[in-house]
Order: structure tokens, then C-alpha cells, then sequence
């Protein structure tokens, strides 16, 4: 593709509302600190997060990516408690805009053996640390307004 092509594409996609992603915010109930999770095609640290799914609420949604993602089983909040925004980029050379909405997710359980373990990096930290990790700015801004330590039960 060239790249004047690869430019329209992208205005063109610019200009559709963005798609929708569910992203789980996966917090210790004990410690309040954030797990996140290394990207597959970057490394670049994130949230788990990905698309809706039929038969499923989107925190419902949430909550099987961060299994997936990252071997996470918890509680989950059937309210969004934030949303932000990215440019998610596509095999095919051009980004397109998504919005996502994220859960909170209190983790009960922590595996070594879900499906992506191979996959992906996980690690734990503290709200404004989590915020310095992060690419997304929204993501940045939400996790730099937490709360330290402990916070409300889901």
C-alpha cells in the first residue's frame, strides 16, 4: 500500500465515529495497586482490554479479556468507571480511532496458566505508577486521578 493511499484510508476512517473496546481495570483490593499487562504486537505496557462480546455484558466482556490477557478472575463492575480514548493501529498501515470503556475489576485470583501467558508480561503497579507506564493519555489521566492504596469495593 503506499503511503498516499495508506493517508486517505486513515482520513477516511478519521472521520466514522470510532469503534468500541471494553478494557478491564484490574485492581488489588488489599494494596490498591494495578496490574497491567505488556501488548502483544508492541510490548508497550496497557489494561487488559478488547472487542464486545455477543451473550455477554460489556463488564462481562472486560472481565474475559483480563483472564485471557492476563490470568485475572475477580469481581467486576457492571458500571463503567471511566472511558478514554486511542488510535489503535491495523495491520494494514493506518490507525483507527476506538473508544473504551473500563471496568474496575477486583482481583480474587491470580493464574500462571491462562491463555496468553506465553504472550504477554504482567506486572504490578501503584496507580501513578501504572500512569507512567501507559502510552494512552486518557488512560494516563484516569490512573493518575485514583485514589492510593485501598479503595471502594466492587
Amino acid at each position: 500500500m503506499t503511503s498516499s493511499l495508506r493517508e486517505r484510508l486513515g482520513r477516511i476512517f478519521r472521520n466514522t465515529p470510532p469503534d468500541m473496546q471494553v478494557a478491564a481495570l484490574c485492581r488489588n483490593a488489599r494494596d490498591g495497586k494495578i496490574l497491567l499487562v505488556t501488548s502483544r504486537g508492541t510490548g508497550r505496557w496497557i489494561v487488559p482490554k478488547g472487542w464486545p462480546m455477543p451473550g455477554k455484558s460489556l463488564a462481562d466482556a472486560a472481565a474475559q479479556e483480563a483472564w485471557e490477557e492476563a490470568g485475572v478472575r475477580g469481581r467486576v463492575a457492571q458500571t463503567p468507571i471511566g472511558t478514554y480514548s486511542y488510535e489503535k493501529q491495523q495491520d494494514r498501515g493506518f490507525a483507527i480511532p476506538v473508544d473504551v470503556r473500563l471496568f474496575l475489576l477486583e482481583v480474587d485470583e491470580l493464574s500462571d496458566d491462562f491463555p496468553e501467558a506465553e504472550q504477554r508480561k504482567r506486572r504490578w503497579y501503584t496507580p501513578e505508577r501504572a500512569a507512567e507506564m501507559v502510552a494512552e493519555k486518557g488512560l494516563r489521566k484516569f490512573l493518575r486521578s485514583m485514589p492510593s492504596g485501598p479503595g471502594p469495593q466492587v
